[in-house]
């Protein structure tokens, strides 16, 4: 049952994540058509919202997720991408883009609560690390192709031909992964309703890692929404080779989780994060301050290496660490974290590329991995 839980879970991490890119890398393209998207304050807005949609309906989802079976909410999840995807091409104007993106951030709002937890509880003990990698490592293989193939596509065929395509992946992939896990059964009986109490029991068993997520999501919704633009606007680098770029910040990333249970086992969780924050700011901070391609592509590519040990290392230190009962509203609440600070942080950006260039977002983001570094660096029995 395991095996097929994480075999399920990773199709469905990887799908959920190349869907949360592959509209964003449009962007670029819109704005420098001036269609529909005439500012960066236009991504700023559409990155904040999509992303509180995203930490609002993660905890509704948490609350009620005891009464289904995972496979259900697999099925309810990617169907509802899928056909927002399709929708999205209907849009006409800002408003409308917003809203159907919307549609989408909603049922996008499954997998990093529900999934995560249903991997954690599926693998205890040492069989943790390795599948927290595993899962990590193969939403970071989604968003590779996503990068890869969206920039190319959206040039030669226009931006809703990569949306339209990814919809159709969704549905041929997703049948797979519902069909792997149809007859495994995921709900507990002996699992409690969430309730006021377990909530706080999962806050207070979580807060002192939430400044590492906070950290994290800022890097990832900074990253996600205004690297293309960086690279697109700044280095005048075409949408198609952009998305190469970034392509390759997240090949280092698909990579390096599946690393996370050998390197755990030779250094541990805690050097690995130290080292994961360190190597993230700096790198974070040459590139916002790189006057040159090379050096930025450079710069993302290292950013990306210690920027992706981070994220399942601490999922493995909740999941270690929180008790059984609580671990679905535990991972719901960390993502959301994660959630908020992208959101914060990813609208913040988009007045501040207006006001002071594209490149101000990451050395704002570089100050803040600052700060997270010398926050966790005496925290010694934490991680």
């Amino acid at each position: 049952m395991s095996k097929r839980i994480l075999f399920s879970a990773s199709i469905f991490h990887g799908l959920n994540d190349a869907a949360t890119v592959t509209v964003p890398m449009i962007f670029p393209l819109l704005y420098s058509q001036q269609s529909i998207i005439t500012k960066y304050a236009h991504i700023g807005i559409l990155s904040n919202l999509g992303l509180m949609v995203t930490l609002v309906c993660q905890l509704i989802i948490a609350h009620y997720a005891h009464k289904y079976e995972y496979r259900h909410m697999l099925l309810i999840s990617l169907a509802g991408i899928s056909l927002s995807l399709v929708l999205i091409t209907f849009s006409w104007s800002f408003v409308t883009l917003l809203m159907f993106y919307l549609v989408m951030r909603i049922f996008a709002s499954f997998y990093h609560s529900v999934g995560v937890a249903t991997v954690s509880m599926s693998h205890p003990d040492k069989a943790l690390d390795f599948a927290m990698g595993v899962q990590s490592g193969s939403g970071n293989i989604g968003l590779f192709f996503a990068f890869m193939a969206t920039g190319f596509i959206a040039q030669s065929f226009g931006w809703r031909t990569p949306l339209l395509a990814l919809a159709a992946i969704l549905f041929v992939l997703g049948t797979i992964s519902f069909l792997a896990v149809k007859k495994t059964l995921t709900m507990n009986q002996d699992v409690q309703p969430p309730d006021s109490p377990s909530w706080k029991q999962a806050i207070n068993e979580t807060s002192e890692y939430f400044p590492g997520f906070f950290f994290g999501g800022a890097c990832w919704g900074t990253t996600v929404f205004y690297a293309p633009s960086l690279f697109h606007h700044k280095f005048h680098i075409s949408l198609g080779k952009t998305g190469l770029c970034l392509a390759l910040w997240i090949a280092i990333g698909a990579v390096m989780p599946y690393l996370l249970g050998y390197l755990s086992q030779k250094i541990g969780r805690r050097k690995i994060i130290l080292f994961g924050f360190l190597g993230s700011t700096l790198f974070l901070g040459l590139l916002g301050l790189s006057p040159v391609k090379e050096l930025a592509l450079v710069s993302l590519v290292l950013f990306g290496a210690f920027l992706f040990m981070i994220y399942p290392a601490l999922q493995s230190v909740v999941g270690s660490r929180v008790s059984a009962g609580i671990q679905t509203q535990a991972f719901s609440i960390v993502a959301n974290v994660q959630m908020f600070a992208g959101a914060v942080v990813s609208f913040m950006a988009g007045f501040l590329s207006d006001a002071m260039g594209i490149n101000s977002p990451f050395i704002f983001v570089a100050i803040m991995g600052i700060f997270t570094t010398a926050y966790f660096i005496p925290r010694k029995r934490s991680l």
